[in-house]
């Protein structure tokens, strides 16, 4: 769940250890999908300014999931000790994240949440146990800059990717002003994932044929969410319809224009 809310927020650590439910609650309750966060200055490295991030159905889930365990208790083991912890009532000021190893309820520091990645990274064989450098290769801030360059190949302009990472830019105040449904649309386009998708719809088979035919689909998918945010509310099936149906005008467009010689339908 960690790494899923790392790498599709975009996050820092110190930011999401101070995130609570509040941050999530209206979008996580209501099944609006991408959630949106408003991360305050207060929380930010440096207070400067707030901004707005998003989280996608699979960081959504994972997030009822585990809120859900807190809520009805749930028995976890260290070792070969088996603990329980008590049902837990979630408030807006619980925090998004709680340091599992406390009988009382706080955030996950960011130091732990640190160790935790690292352990993670361990368990899957990224990195060696023997440390053999003053500072590892991948580290948790590598999360950090996975969401930033996935988006930007996923074709999101650079200053919304810096907004959503909390940075300070000379658009700022006109990225703000838009809105967070237009920011949500952009978001939900670009249509960032952790998990490899392993069914090749509709929408994927589009996007090989634009880029075949020297178009580039995210471009085109960015400009229609940005044209019709609303339907960044649609639910995933309404969604991927829409981009498709996106995708085979601007093909048929190709083909009118004479650089293409057959049509898409």
């Amino acid at each position: 769940m960690i790494i899923s809310v790392l790498s599709l927020g975009g996050f820092r650590e110190g930011t999401l250890s101070l995130l609570q439910y509040r941050h999530v609650k209206k979008d996580l309750e209501a099944g609006t999908v991408p959630l949106h966060v408003h991360v305050e200055a207060e929380i930010t490295r440096g207070r400067y300014c707030d901004y707005d991030t998003f989280l996608d159905q699979e960081a959504a889930d994972y997030l009822c999931l585990y809120m859900e365990s807190r809520r009805t208790g749930a028995t976890y083991r260290t070792g070969n000790i088996e603990h329980v912890r008590k049902r837990e009532v979630i408030t807006d000021q619980s925090p998004l994240i709680r340091d599992g190893h406390s009988n009382k309820v706080r955030p996950l520091s960011p130091a732990r949440l640190h160790d935790r990645v690292h352990d993670l990274y361990l368990r899957a064989g990224l990195l060696s146990s023997e440390r053999k450098a003053a500072r590892y290769e991948l580290r948790l801030h590598s999360i950090r800059k996975y969401f930033k360059t996935q988006l930007a190949s996923l074709g999101v302009n650079e200053d919304y990717v810096e907004y959503m990472m909390g940075h300070t830019v000379s658009t700022y105040q006109d990225i703000q002003s838009k809105g967070v449904e237009y920011l949500r649309g952009i978001y939900a386009a670009s249509g960032l994932s952790v998990h490899p998708k392993t069914q090749v719809s509709k929408l994927d088979v589009l996007k090989q044929v634009a880029r075949a035919w020297g178009l580039d689909p995210e471009k085109i998918l960015v400009k229609e969410a940005s044209a019709f945010p609303h339907r960044s509310l649609a639910s995933s099936h309404d969604k991927g319809e829409s981009y498709a149906e996106s995708l085979t005008l601007a093909l048929n467009e190709a083909v009118k224009e004479g650089t293409i010689l057959c049509g898409i339908t």
